[in-house]
């Protein structure tokens, strides 16, 4: 066998840390933006005059969660792809996040009384 076919080392990144942590980054406050408005919107909501009541926290909480998981899914699926791919990745992931939080403001909008407690 040649040399070619035994290399067994690991696959390593398309481009150099600096431009993963300059897209990441960039995104991130992109992401980090969706999570700073859902938990002000929490927040909002629970220190109203009634409260939340269990499906109200959970459905608000999982407004917070979801962009910090869509964020590590979208950095983990392309940290190992050439630059423009890992970009559209976490492009992609954040279009998910926004129609995810237009859900939730719409949700509250039309059933805003069911969520209180």
């Amino acid at each position: 066998m040649s040399d070619a076919t035994m290399d067994a080392s690991p696959r390593r990144s398309a481009m150099p840390t600096w431009l993963v942590a300059t897209i990441a980054g960039a995104f991130g406050l992109f992401y980090a933006y969706a999570v700073w408005n859902a938990l002000a919107f929490l927040i909002d909501q629970a220190s109203g005059a009634l409260g939340l009541n269990g499906a109200g926290w959970a459905l608000l909480l999982a407004g917070v969660v979801f962009p910090i998981a869509v964020f590590a899914v979208g950095f983990a699926l392309g940290w190992k792809r050439k630059a423009g791919p890992f970009a559209l990745v976490l492009l992609a992931g954040l279009g998910l996040v926004a129609v995810f939080w237009l859900n939730i403001v719409a949700y509250a909008a039309v059933y805003g009384a069911t969520l209180l407690g």
